[in-house]
């Protein structure tokens, strides 16, 4: 159940002109997301436990929690968020969907700044980090 002071999850989508398996290759893998995210030692299996390389912020612990091969990667992310990448193949080639959950108004995240604060920040991020993708994907 969701608290009063949950907020809404942040949701970039970009079509990528790219197959599936190409894309997959490139959120799934700690070589693929280093290139386009954050380093990482990230493998799509259920139950990963894996470090996210967040530059100022140090190392953020992960875990994987759902994996449905090019379809779907979901991992948790720090003590609050959940990542997922969603995965859709189009005539033109991929949609790509990212959804960054967790978000309440009421929390601090590790680093001790409010979850609205960071969360604008961050959908902001996510439009960036989805274009660095996109020309990952070409």
């Amino acid at each position: 159940m969701e608290s009063a002071s949950a907020l809404p999850d942040i949701r970039q989508q970009v079509l990528l002109h790219a197959p599936v398996s190409k894309v997959w290759e490139i959120v799934s893998t700690a070589q693929g997301m280093g290139r386009w995210f954050m380093p990482s030692d990230l493998e799509a299996t259920e139950g990963h436990e894996f470090i996210l390389e967040a530059g100022p912020f140090g190392q953020s612990p992960c875990k994987v929690i759902e994996v449905k091969p090019e379809h779907k990667l979901s991992f948790r992310w720090g003590k609050d968020w959940t990542l997922t990448f969603e995965l859709e193949e189009q005539p033109e080639g991929t949609q790509f969907t990212i959804i960054h959950s967790g978000w309440d108004a009421d929390q601090l995240t590790e680093f001790g700044q409010a979850h609205a604060i960071v969360r604008e920040r961050m959908e902001q991020g996510w439009a960036l980090i989805v274009q660095k993708l996109a020309q990952e994907a070409q």
